[in-house]
């Protein structure tokens, strides 16, 4: 038994909680199955691994990049608050378990089981597909790195809920509620992702499941209903001058250099300096121009990442869904999106959410809230970024304006109320994301107040939505995965018919 524990903790540490060789492995055992020669096996596994290495290296650079502006208006202002952010969730967790005058339902409880919880649960994700002639789930969970910060979040919420489980308890409560909420929520993302990407075979699973539906569907709704009709972004040809901003390297430098600019104006040389950001000497403008060129270029960075690993998994996943999990899709970092959305949607995105979270911000200085929130740059982006590209996709415009500044306001007001209430906000961090900031917190008001009874209501809930999007579209819904051309074409003439016989 020993044997099997060491053998399962080292898979987990140097694999499953890993993506970029998570997905090398799918890769692998996708092409296997597909009984390719072993060069392209290791040509995969090679493209897919070092794929998802470039759009981490992308993905770390924005977040380094964007440092000076959260450090700076966090210590200029000398706030001193709770940080949205997935890893300040984690460390909150922890911080409150090694606490003895922490929460007593926290304090002195072992998270050392999250390993078996992650097996649990992606074990149950992928009965619920293997059934998916009952269950309606199509999706299988691969971002493990993501699945070890909401484990975190999900340990303190359900403690809060139920204090007198031991630890056996909440490991099978746990199991099921992940296990569920990464099965359901990816399965969400299915239909706005195959239409984004016009069929490419792959989901999201991350922080923002709900919300990236939610907001879809809010601006499929936007379009139809608007007297205007609100172009894609890509569709607008800007007049003179404008048409630089076509561009999407060019738009996302001058947009980002006008926002970072401002910022760090703001903030000062002088306290730039002192933080060791700038160094003694170094020209202001160039830094504010440098610092601001950086996002455009790790952000073409992650989209070549996307690029080369994508292509790999989509291809190699035939094996997995033809002849192990049929029907099925795999569900990957919502940084995806960006390498098939407009660019320009990513920049807009970005910066709408940063406005609603600002925005936010001042409201609960303003009303001198219990709970203060500083901004987190993996919500403030990739939330509102991936929110953005999805909004132009169905809505335009217009939709990518107005969604993700809603998310930005979302993410502040959730996260205060619910970290508030739980009592994270005393140990300085908060998940934070979309789903984590609304769809938990929701949750846990159910759970906390009707028990069991809550917890029963919730489970049901979940099984329920995969029901009720196959009701939606019985004819198409698995056709959706299994031959997108197809469900697209049936789509299409029920469209028309409506249209004929309105």
């Amino acid at each position: 038994m020993e044997i099997l524990y060491t053998i399962w903790q080292w898979f987990a540490n140097n694999i499953l909680t890993q993506p970029a060789y998570f997905i090398g492995l799918i890769v692998v055992v996708g092409y296997i199955l597909l009984q390719k020669p072993w060069y392209d096996v290791l040509a995969g596994f090679v493209k897919a691994v070092i794929g998802y290495q470039i759009l981490l290296v992308g993905s770390s650079g924005l977040v380094t990049s964007f440092r000076p502006v959260l450090v700076g208006l966090e210590e200029r202002f000398n706030l001193s608050a709770m940080v949205i952010d997935p890893y300040f969730g984690q460390n909150a967790v922890q911080a409150g378990m090694e606490d003895a005058a922490g929460p007593a339902f926290i304090a002195g409880r072992s998270f050392s089981s999250v390993m078996f919880l992650l097996l649990f649960a992606f074990i149950l994700n992928i009965v619920l597909v293997a059934l998916k002639k009952y269950t309606k789930c199509r999706a299988l969970f691969t971002t493990g790195h993501v699945q070890v910060q909401q484990a975190a979040t999900a340990f303190w919420l359900i403690l809060f809920c139920f204090p007198q489980l031991n630890d056996i308890a909440v490991l099978a409560v746990m199991t099921v509620l992940l296990g569920l909420y990464w099965a359901v929520g990816s399965n969400l993302c299915i239909g706005p992702t195959q239409d984004l990407t016009d069929g490419a075979g792959l989901t999201i699973a991350h922080q923002q499941m709900f919300g990236v539906y939610t907001a879809s569907k809010a601006s499929e709704w936007l379009a139809k209903h608007s007297k205007k009709a609100s172009k894609r972004i890509d569709e607008i040809e800007l007049p003179g001058f404008l048409k630089i901003f076509n561009e999407n390297l060019v738009a996302t430098a001058i947009l980002m250099t006008a926002f970072f600019g401002v910022i760090l104006v703001i903030l000062g040389q002088d306290f730039l300096i002192a933080k060791e950001f700038m160094k003694e000497g170094q020209d202001f403008f160039f830094y504010i121009l440098t610092t601001s060129f950086r996002f455009a270029v790790y952000l073409s960075i992650l989209q070549l990442g996307v690029r080369t690993f994508v292509t790999e998994l989509t291809n190699s996943f035939h094996g997995i869904s033809s002849k192990v999990l049929k029907g099925s899709v795999p569900g990957v970092d919502c940084a995806v999106t960006f390498g098939f959305g407009s660019p320009n949607a990513v920049t807009i995105g970005f910066l709408m959410g940063a406005a609603g979270q600002f925005l936010a911000i001042a409201l609960l200085l303003f009303l001198k809230s219990p709970v203060v929130v500083i901004a987190g740059f993996v919500p403030l982006f990739f939330d509102n970024a991936t929110i953005g590209v999805y909004a132009d996709n169905k809505g335009g415009l217009r939709a990518c304006l107005i969604m993700p500044f809603i998310s930005g306001l979302l993410q502040v007001f959730g996260s205060a109320l619910i970290a508030g209430w739980v009592s994270m906000a005393a140990y300085g961090g908060y998940l934070g994301m979309w789903d984590w900031a609304v769809v938990w917190p929701i949750m846990t008001v159910v759970m906390k107040y009707l028990s069991y009874a809550g917890l029963a209501i919730v489970v049901v809930a979940l099984l329920a939505i995969p029901q009720l999007q196959y009701l939606a579209h019985k004819d198409t819904y698995f056709l959706e995965v299994e031959d997108y051309q197809k469900c697209k074409e049936i789509r299409q003439q029920a469209a028309q018919k409506g249209k004929g016989s309105a």
